[in-house]
């Protein structure tokens, strides 16, 4: 794939939720549990990047197959200098390398943002995909909390992981 990443616009969004509602409703990667609508998506969107943080898709001549942003880890001040990912590529597009070109861009959009740390939440211990994008992008394990999510009839883990930016 020929793949450009860019920021997102608001034309982008019937398929960024079309891809979140498929995680939401297959996967553990989220713990939602019900797919948001587009305005609800539009609203999440227009936060982040009134925030002054980045809201990044990945794109082949024009057909957006990934997206990724950066959100406050926290609402307390002492947090702001420090985000949360969040990074979905469609099912289709899985494993064909455009996770890791996506969250690098996120890194560096970022810590040009001025922000300090990146953190990695990710929904399921056997979420190796996520895990392995973003240990090959510089995260570090923090730990894992055990058992904090009940998704779909069955209890979730949460991996944490970190980078410094």
């Amino acid at each position: 794939m020929s793949i450009v990443v860019r920021d997102a616009a608001p034309a982008d969004f019937a398929r960024i939720t079309e891809i979140y509602a498929h995680h939401v409703c297959n996967g553990f990667g989220t713990f939602e549990e019900a797919p948001p609508s587009l305005e609800e998506m539009l609203s999440r969107f227009d936060a982040v990047t009134a925030a002054g943080l980045p809201y990044l898709v990945a794109a082949e001549r024009g057909a957006v197959f990934g997206y990724a942003y950066a959100a406050p880890y926290r609402p307390r001040s002492a947090y702001r200098f420090t985000v949360e990912d969040s990074i979905y590529v469609a099912p289709e597009a899985q494993r064909r390398g455009i996770g890791a070109p996506l969250l690098m861009r996120l890194v560096e959009r970022s810590s040009a943002a001025g922000m300090r740390q990146m953190i990695a939440v990710i929904g399921d211990s056997a979420n190796i995909g996520s895990i392995r994008v973003h240990e090959k992008c510089g995260f570090a394990h923090c730990g894992t909390l055990r058992h904090v999510g009940f998704k779909r009839k069955r209890w979730v883990d949460t991996v944490m992981m970190q980078r410094t930016l």
